[in-house]
């Protein structure tokens, strides 16, 4: 079995200040970092240090060979990520809090030029058993969706960040979808918080597994109509900016290996929990041995 993650591969610039930026005002960062990110390499990342075979596919600029080193250097298949010349990386500026809290701006770049060829030349090496994993960072999710569901391969959707695009998507063809509270609601077309969310989406789209990320108030999975729940851990959080990839990428990586709802969602939590008291995105994935 191999794990595709087709998505974002971005240049992270993190900036460390005490309050966020508000309009019209300007602040003074103590320190600055530039990091591997973008949520496709981050769960490409995670699916590999939490034991999968892990394959990326996406498009970076000539500034980009750094992001295909480190991927390299985590275990990540890179042959599928094609270099555009001409446009750059894409790139996020995060500003994280004292709270460990984080806003983001995104410049999407290379990774808004997925192209028909791209996406079938990659789909000629993967088939039935395989999982794909998107998030919606990248232009071409519809097509995407598609071929995989043709091939035969598990599909999971992280629909982050969440934008208007995503209603108009093939979702009766996604087997996971991995939301948080906000995109849970904004999918459904209303407020609301909680499991019930999850449930919600379940009678909306009853073949799809709904997990429901809930921050500090752990998550929930809807399968079938029933409820599997999981605590979070308590940790001190410093960066929070990799901690639902983190958890995308250890969940799929548990569940594709045959483990249990409940079993998946204690690691994944785990893992995420390990994530947020260190600095950056995808240097903050632990390893499935520190997790255990």
């Amino acid at each position: 079995m191999k794990a595709l993650c087709f998505g974002s591969l971005n240049i992270d610039y993190t900036y460390s200040v005490e309050q966020f930026v508000r309009g019209g005002e300007t602040r003074q960062a103590s320190a600055m970092k530039i990091y591997e990110g973008g949520k496709g390499l981050n769960q490409a990342i995670a699916l590999s240090r939490a034991g999968l075979d892990a394959y990326m596919a996406g498009a970076v600029g000539n500034d980009g060979q750094f992001l295909l080193d480190f991927l390299r250097a985590s275990k990540v298949s890179t042959e599928h990520v094609k270099v555009e010349s001409g446009i750059s990386t894409g790139h996020a500026i995060i500003q994280n809090d004292a709270q460990g809290d984080n806003c983001i701006l995104l410049f999407g770049g290379a990774n808004r030029c997925i192209g028909e060829e791209h996406v079938k030349a990659v789909f000629e090496n993967f088939g039935a058993g395989d999982w794909l994993l998107l998030q919606n960072e990248i232009n071409g999710l519809d097509l995407l969706i598609r071929t995989a569901k043709e091939k035969g391969m598990t599909i999971v959707l992280n629909p982050s960040p969440m934008e208007d695009n995503i209603l108009s998507l093939p979702l009766e063809c996604v087997d996971y979808l991995m939301v948080n509270e906000i995109e849970a609601a904004q999918i459904l077309g209303h407020d609301g918080e909680g499991e019930g969310l999850a449930l919600e989406l379940w009678q909306r789209y009853p073949d799809m597994t709904i997990v429901l990320t809930l921050g500090s108030q752990g998550s929930v999975c809807c399968r079938g109509g029933e409820i599997n729940r999981c605590a979070a851990e308590k940790v001190s959080a410093v960066d929070t900016t990799a901690a639902g990839d983190t958890y995308t990428g250890f969940f799929v990586s548990a569940i594709s290996r045959g483990q249990s709802v409940d079993e998946a969602m204690s690691l994944a939590s785990r893992a995420a929990a390990i994530s947020v008291t260190r600095r950056g995105a995808s240097p903050s994935i632990p390893d499935l041995s520190e997790v255990i």
